[in-house]
């Protein structure tokens, strides 16, 4: 049925606790934690979290039943944070006592600035966000919207249990639950304005028309006139008054008193401050059995309309394939016109220098990156039909089987045709291969993520299995001394050429086979680095190999990248850079990037905050000079590269929903001040934070 998917009605609030089979929050128990009442409040409870991995306070269902939950959908709950730092924390719903975080749950993560008390709405059920093709929805403006993900077969109608965790918190950390309430999702019509924005709030900077958009973004460009690039730089944005390095005519990497660096094709020493995303391109939004979502979208007789497209790749979400329409393009034709897209090539490379930016980086626009006004990264991806391997991590989609002499020749294929453009351009720094690929996740199991889904395939169908075996066959000779190595009792080798997996917890595997797991997650890292570092040296011998940018990663794929990497690159969501966690970066000896970072804040009409959300600009602006300052004084680190340039579309980006305050822009390209004076100071000092000896931890 037509706009079935945003035809919702509001139902009164269920008070949890309000029925004597329903939970309250005084039937939180805590797990490394400790709960207690609240003073002064009837319902209200006190959670001190422990250090431990995830302290947690935890409400489970009588043993054998559930709650239903489906006249619901939206948890609000009230919690104030009494201490003096930020609190990272997480709420989790369960539909099954087997629930992972991932799979038979919905989970969701907010932060809680020091001394503030917040209302938090979380939706949680099947028509929640993702039903409608976004991450996050708009709440009202006395909550925080917290967008859930999870499994998106979670019944609401069989709750097992919930819970507000931390991870790893490093000391004793207090938050105060003052109520939490279940209500219903609330309507969503006509959320989008003709510009893209919220239509249900107003904030400073928000548009109200056509001449309004022009007259605060004329204001804006002006002022950039009086603001150009950080003093001290060369045309390469390198550091024009520090130490010099051997000009090579391309950019290379060294390392000088103990801390690597970038050097710019003059020779200038460089580090790496870059915008992801700088496109126009890749902001459209879902319009197919969505109309009613927005007020206003173009006839097809309006010159607006030429911004209308379509749609077929979606990773999630429930519509698949059909009609999307950019917002940000349209308002961008409003502002320029017929020379749309040089007039905002040219003005975004101007912002981009005033704010401090030296590089244009990943899923950018190659004609921009290409113009010669500012250096770039180079985007390969390794596409072909080739064997692939799961991990138990497979966000993206399975990990490639390096053993499969298809893969070799389809990195041949792909480098030769990627680096045509870029083979001779010194503007370019080089190359990040992939992105975000399955190499595992934490706990022992998931360290060994990749040897357990090879193990899992038949030899028949996977060349890593083949290789495994015959690896395994060299090491312990005979399948008697691998029983005993392992604890188990395989019949003869021909038992693993079918699909195997071991029994029990992974606590209980014995050491040997923890042992040659390990060792082969480093072969398979090792021969998927070392393919396309030979593929790459051939086809351009110019410029580095930046590596695949981990997102989920182990020890050995990095040890394996930064073996055969220039620069070992990282995509990391979290505060700041902490030196106790990279330790594996003074292992290998080589330097690293940060390909993505971003914070987020709903205090400007957008409904996701993003991987790291913040409580307002102000909180957002700062967490973006410390985490840069983070990142410029560890000594490893020559880099660090924001995702993205523009917010994404309220309504969700039409691949995955995403919907993020993750911009240095809005919808309206208009820059948010707070943000992108930050970003202009601490890119300032950048080569002398650098430069200083570090600081005493």
């Amino acid at each position: 049925m037509r706009h079935a998917l945003i035809a919702f009605a509001a139902v009164a609030a269920l008070t949890l606790a309000a029925r004597a089979d329903e939970p309250g929050l005084r039937d939180l128990k805590g797990n490394d934690a400790v709960v207690e009442p609240l003073a002064g409040y009837v319902r209200g409870v006190r959670v001190v979290f422990q250090p431990a991995e995830w302290p947690n306070a935890r409400v489970d269902a009588p043993a054998g039943s559930a709650w239903d939950w489906r006249e619901t959908g939206l948890l609000v709950a009230r919690i104030r944070n009494p201490g003096d730092q930020p609190v990272d924390f997480g709420v989790r719903i369960d539909d099954d006592p087997a629930a992972d975080g991932v799979k038979h749950c919905r989970a969701a993560m907010g932060v809680l600035a020091p001394g503030v008390t917040e209302t938090f709405a979380i939706a949680m059920d099947s028509r929640g966000p993702m039903a409608l093709g976004m991450r996050g929805l708009p709440g009202s403006r006395a909550e925080r919207n917290l967008a859930a993900t999870g499994d998106e077969s979670f019944d609401l109608g069989h709750v097992v249990a919930a819970q507000i965790f931390l991870h790893a918190p490093r000391a004793p950390t207090t938050l105060e639950i003052l109520s939490a309430d279940l209500t219903a999702v609330r309507p969503v019509a006509g959320i989008v304005d003709a510009f893209g924005q919220y239509a249900g709030d107003d904030w400073p900077g928000k548009v109200h028309s056509e001449a309004d958009l022009k007259v605060k973004h004329e204001a804006e460009l002006a002022a950039l006139a009086g603001r150009p690039a950080p003093e001290g730089r060369d045309k390469y944005g390198g550091w024009k008054a520090g130490p010099r390095e051997k000009p090579t005519g391309f950019f290379h990497a060294t390392k000088r008193d103990g801390k690597w660096w970038l050097v710019d094709p003059e020779g200038a020493l460089f580090v790496s401050l870059g915008a992801d995303c700088v496109t126009t391109h890749d902001h459209n939004t879902i319009v197919t059995d969505r109309e009613g979502l927005f007020t206003w979208l173009p006839e097809k007789d309006d010159p607006l309309s030429k911004f209308y497209g379509s749609f077929s790749n979606v990773h999630s979400g429930p519509v698949k394939r059909g009609e999307s329409f950019s917002f940000y393009r349209a308002n961008l034709s409003r502002l320029y016109g017929a020379e749309m897209d040089r007039r905002w090539a040219d003005a975004t490379l101007d912002r981009l220098a005033s704010w401090g930016f030296n590089t244009i980086g990943n899923w950018s626009d190659r004609s921009v990156a290409r113009l010669g006004r500012m250096p770039y990264v180079a985007t390969l991806g390794i596409r072909g039909d080739f064997a692939e391997i799961a991990s138990g991590d497979d966000y993206w989609g399975e990990m490639r089987d390096p053993f499969d002499p298809r893969f070799a020749a389809a990195v041949a294929r792909s480098v030769s045709r990627g680096v045509a453009e870029t083979r001779d351009d010194p503007w370019c720094l080089g190359y990040f291969v992939d992105n975000e690929l399955s190499w595992g996740g934490g706990g022992d199991r998931g360290r060994i993520g990749l040897a357990l889904g090879t193990l899992a395939m038949a030899a028949a169908d996977s060349p890593a299995k083949r290789e495994f075996v015959a690896r395994l066959k060299k090491r312990h000779e005979d399948v008697g001394r691998l029983n005993d190595a392992w604890r188990t009792s395989l019949k003869d080798w021909n038992a693993l050429d079918a699909p195997w997996r071991p029994e029990g917890d992974a606590r209980a595997w014995s050491m040997t086979f923890h042992d040659d797991c390990r060792d082969f997650v480093r072969e398979i890292a090792r021969a998927y680095f070392r393919t396309i570092r030979d593929e790459l040296r051939k086809a351009d011998p110019n410029h580095m190999y930046l590596g695949c940018r981990f997102a989920w990663k182990t020890d050995e794929a990095v040890e394996a990248a930064g073996e055969f990497c220039d620069v070992v690159s990282f995509n990391v969501y979290k505060r700041a850079v902490d030196p106790r966690e990279w330790a594996v970066l003074s292992r290998i000896d080589r330097p690293a990037i940060i390909g993505e970072f971003h914070f987020g804040a709903l205090d400007r009409g957008m409904f996701h905050a993003g991987l790291a959300p913040t409580g307002n600009q102000r909180e957002r602006a700062d967490a973006y000079e410390k985490y840069v300052q983070s990142v410029l004084e560890h000594p490893s680190f020559v880099g660090c590269h924001w995702f993205q340039y523009v917010d994404e579309p309220i309504t969700g980006r039409t691949y995955d929903g995403e919907n993020y305050n993750i911009g240095l822009v809005s919808v309206a390209d208009l820059a948010y001040p707070e943000l992108t004076a930050a970003a202009r100071r601490v890119h300032a000092d950048a080569y002398m934070i650098r430069h200083a000896r570090p600081r005493t931890r």
